[in-house]
């Protein structure tokens, strides 16, 4: 299974629902304060997920910034559970768009149990 996630640090409700606001979208996982996260199963078709968290917080960071959220405290996750072995590749473009929002890059992997 593959987790994506776009996460922001925060607990006050009140700016949960401005980051709501702000970016258009609601939570979906709320175990990250705030955050949004697609669950992909090994065999579904790639998603540019770089891509689209990036286009949900584009041109908005002043906005968060009002409400005392930077770009640092914004942060893409990749979790992954392999078999056998985990191998993530990721273009030099998209690495780049990273950087360039000044956003961080988490991934975690851990290997699947098979239950019996």
């Amino acid at each position: 299974m593959y987790y994506y996630s776009l996460r922001i640090p925060i607990s006050d409700i009140n700016q949960i629902e401005a980051v709501n606001s702000i970016l258009g979208i609601k939570s979906n996982y709320p175990e990250a304060g705030w955050g949004l996260e697609i669950v992909k199963d090994d065999n579904e078709l790639g998603l540019n997920f770089i891509d689209y968290f990036l286009s949900i917080i584009e041109g908005k960071s002043s906005q968060l910034k009002n409400i005392n959220i930077t770009d640092d405290d914004i942060s893409i996750w990749v979790l992954y559970e392999y078999q056998d072995q985990c191998n993530l590749e990721f273009t030099s473009t998209d690495l780049k768009k990273i950087g360039n929002a000044g956003v961080s890059l988490c991934i975690s992997c851990w290997e699947r149990v098979n239950e019996q």
